[in-house]
């Protein structure tokens, strides 16, 4: 039996111990992770302007 992922075991833990505050924070930070990775892309740096 192969071990959890790391999501699961978040969500698990998000769901058990009543965190739901922590879930609107989690997805900026993943939103913001995913500006960064492609902010490194040459072809995506025009999108990149547009959000901001």
């Amino acid at each position: 039996m192969r071990p959890p992922s790391f999501a699961a075991e978040v969500l698990r833990y998000l769901k058990t111990q009543k965190r739901w505050w922590l879930t609107p924070i989690l997805l900026v930070l993943l939103f913001l992770a995913l500006v960064a990775l492609m902010a490194g892309l040459a072809p995506a740096l025009p999108f990149i302007y547009t959000l901001f």
